[in-house]
């Protein structure tokens, strides 16, 4: 019976990563309404496995399913982004007060080495290498917090972030900003100042969402 039940799972799992792939690289993009007939065809497969992939994603706020009317990628406001990085500012707040309390000298090493990937990409002004590298210092301070749950419902507002259409690293001067949001961070991590490392967290997302409405107010200028 256990046999017989993994396959189909594992289809639904698999289209749900290969349909969360196009939206993030925005192949797929907000307010396209998903044709589940084309893309069964496309995928080989019944519209049993291809549903069973979008509630995943719906539950992930990456499509919204509207009665009557079909399957839509999820379009992100203004307002959304204001609310999602709020609450980012939050959890990852905690996840640094929590890493500093008790990070071990190999974890603040492993931190260390990470931030020093940053301060090279930063150097060559790569920011696709900078984002890699940011992303990896924030991972590893939520493992270091090690709360499963907190690490959950970030990754799951990420991806709800990566629905807008910008990304804040291409906002004019923001590399340098961030890079010198984290080298504060840094010091607090290493200093093992709980409190700085939450309030310096803190203030590191919100600047990132301002670099976002920068961004965005240049675009509509321009329009």
């Amino acid at each position: 019976m256990t046999a017989s039940r993994i396959a189909p799972l594992a289809l639904y799992q698999e289209v749900a990563e290969r349909l969360r792939e196009r939206i993030f690289s925005h192949e797929l993009p907000p307010g396209t309404w998903v044709d589940e007939q084309a893309l069964a065809e496309q995928y080989g497969i019944s519209r049993t496995p291809l549903r069973e992939a979008l509630k995943v994603l719906a539950s992930e706020g990456l499509v919204t399913l509207k009665p009557r009317r079909g399957c839509y990628v999820t379009e992100i406001s203004e307002r959304d982004l204001d609310e999602v990085f709020n609450v980012m500012a939050l959890l990852e707040g905690e996840c640094a007060k929590a890493s500093a309390g008790r990070a071990s000298d190999a974890d603040l090493a492993r931190l260390q080495s990470i931030h020093g990937d940053l301060e090279k990409a930063a150097e060559a002004q790569d920011i696709d290498r900078f984002f890699e590298a940011n992303q990896a210092f924030h991972h590893a301070l939520q493992e270091i917090a090690d709360n499963r749950w907190l690490l959950h419902v970030i990754e799951d507002l990420r991806k709800v972030i990566k629905l807008s259409r910008h990304h804040s690293l291409y906002s004019e001067g923001r590399l340098e900003q961030s890079l010198a949001e984290h080298r504060t961070l840094l010091d607090a991590l290493l200093a093992r100042d709980a409190d700085a490392a939450e309030q310096r967290m803190r203030e590191h997302i919100r600047s990132g969402r301002s670099a976002l409405a920068r961004i965005a107010a240049a675009r509509n200028r321009a329009a």
